[in-house]
This record gives structure tokens, sequence and C-alpha cells, in this order.
């Protein structure tokens, strides 16, 4: 019990430091700690404006126009992705589903780059309608009567996105240099053009199905048991998983019109989850939340910090997620046979 308190503390303590910490990571200034206290003393008043003159003119726009909308783009987008990815997981008793798999992320990136290319509606909608398509046509391609089976849910979601993939080249083909760069740049994942305006636009639909998931976090126990234990308990397992298909399909579909497609990392966040504080989902939606928004963070600041020029996040998931899934294949923390 001890130990269960004292990782649950973790997840408030160690993203609250790695937010803080984030903000001295940087390549256009090298700002120490001791003047980030300052700046934050002055803006809460605890230093007069006297005290501000020692500091560089520039670091104000540094600080709270550049680093920190990114900073707090990136925490949200982790946290959607992973709390998305574990949800399906749980939902499908799967877990080798994410985001990715089901189609959402591609249809999103589709319907974002086509609002792009033909702005007849807002990014953030287009990408969730097509999101929203996605997951219907992988589910009604791998239904089978009254079962769903897992390796045709697997099939058909690839194929779904391979479909939204090709129509996104085919966007790309049709786009104008200025437009295919952003696009291309925007299907890598993109956080370096983070503003507080896409803070504000990803921030209600995905702090509202967050808030959405906690509420329901305990009925994700009893679908993980299985459609006729829930209904012994009085829930209905197809109503209950369409909201949660829902949820998780306009927290991702927001995520990605906000930064792009960000591979692999709601696949790899939930297992990190479970190992760490077992299946029980009443704690494990929490730890998402947590873990997935530290993590993408801390890739970010690497990302941002290794090299002069910025690499896509999108390709530091990659190369970090695919090493790290195949070494809990290994490990036989995956049950490939659930």
């Amino acid at each position: 019990m001890m130990n269960q308190l004292k990782k649950m503390c973790l997840l408030v303590i160690l993203p609250a430091l790695v937010l803080l910490l984030s903000l001295l990571v940087g390549s256009s200034q090298n700002i120490g700690l001791i003047e980030l206290c300052q700046r934050i003393g002055l803006e809460l008043g605890i230093y007069k404006v006297g005290n501000a003159t020692a500091l560089m003119s520039n670091m104000d726009t540094i600080l709270w126009q550049v680093r920190l909308p990114r900073i707090l783009l990136t925490f949200m987008v982790g946290s959607a992705l992973a709390s998305s990815g574990g949800v399906l997981q749980a939902i499908f008793r799967n877990p080798i589903v994410d985001p990715f798999t089901l189609g959402i992320s591609s249809g999103s990136a589709f319907g974002a780059a086509l609002a792009m290319l033909f702005p007849l509606l807002p990014v953030n909608l287009s990408a969730f309608l097509f999101g929203v398509c996605a997951v219907c046509l992988t589910y009604f391609v791998s239904n089978a009567g009254l079962k769903t089976s897992i390796i045709g849910m697997v099939l058909a979601g690839m194929v779904i996105s391979g479909v939204f993939t090709a129509m996104l080249t085919l966007l790309q083909y049709m786009s104008d240099p200025y437009k295919l760069q952003a696009i291309v740049q925007w299907t890598m994942g993109n956080l370096h053009t983070a503003s507080w305006s896409k803070v504000q636009n990803a921030f209600v639909p995905i702090t509202i199905g967050l808030a959405l998931l906690i509420l329901l976090r305990w009925k994700l126990n009893l679908l993980a048991l299985g459609d006729q234990e829930a209904i012994a308990v009085g829930v209905n397992p197809k109503i209950l998983k369409l909201v949660l298909i829902a949820v998780s399909t306009m927290i991702t579909a927001s995520a990605v019109a906000a930064v792009g497609v960000i591979s692999l990392f709601g696949l790899i966040v939930p297992h990190i989850s479970r190992m760490i504080f077992g299946p029980n989902n009443n704690i494990v939606v929490w730890a998402n939340i947590s873990i997935g928004g530290t993590f993408l963070l801390l890739i970010d600041d690497f990302s941002r910090a290794v090299m002069p020029f910025e690499i896509p996040i999108g390709v530091f998931t990659m190369i970090i997620g695919a090493p790290l899934f195949i070494y809990l294949m290994r490990r036989n923390e995956i049950n490939w046979n659930s």
C-alpha cells in the first residue's frame, strides 16, 4: 500500500518537475535555474520590477511565448495519445491496439490535411470526422456476425490506415510546394510551430475527453472482464464502448490536428503504465495521463537539445518506441493470446 502511494505521488511530482525543467531547455538562449526562478517570482509579484533589469530583454518572449506553449501542448498531446491507446487496449482486450492500429491517426491525418488544402471545415473538426470514419470502417470490416475477431480487427485497421495514408499521399501530390512542405512536416510530428492558439484549440476537447475517461475509468475494468460480466452488473457494453471509442477518437483527432502524427506512442506508454501500476484501470488511466505527458515532454526536450536543428518528434518516438516494444515482447510482458 505504501509503495502504491509513493508511485501515485510520483505521478504528480515528476510531471511538475519535468514541466519546470523543460523551460530551461532550448537552443535559442541559455536560461539558468536561478534566472527562471527570478522570472517566475517577478510574474507572481515576489520581486519588484527593478530586480528584472539584469535579465535579458528577450527572456520573457522565449519563456512565455515560445517554450511554455510548446511544453503545455506537448504534455496535453502525450497524455491524450497515451490515454487513448490505453482505453482502446482495455476495450478490445488487445495489447497491440492503439489509435494508429485502428486507423484513427491516419484518418485524422487525412482529414486535417484535407482541411489545410481545402479550407471548407476547421482542421480539428475535419480531423475528428475522418478519425470517426476510419474507426467505423475498421469496425464494420472486421465485424463477423456477433463477434469481432482480434486478427481481423488488426488487419482491417492496417488496410483502412493504408487507404487513408494513400489518400494523404494523393493530397500531397496535388498540393502546391508551400502547402506540401507544411503537410510533410506535419505528418512527421510537428511541435516547433506550437503557439498559444494551438494550445487553446486543443485544450477544450482534450481536457473534456480526459475528464470523461477519468469518470468512466472504473467501467474499463468491467469491459476487460468481458461483455457478459459487464451486463451482469448492469452495464451496457455496446453503448459504453461506443462512448469510449468516441472520446478516444476526439482526443486523438485533436492531438493529431495540433501536432501531426506521432507513431507508436499510444501503443508503448499504456504497457509502461501497466508494468508499473498493474492492470487496474482505476490507476492506469491516471498513470497514462501523467506518464504519457511526461514521457513525450522528455523526448521533445531531448530532440531540442541534442542537435542545433530540430528533428521531428515522430522520428524520435519511432526510434525509441520500436526497441522498447521489442524489449516488452522479449520479456513476454505482452500477452499475445489476449
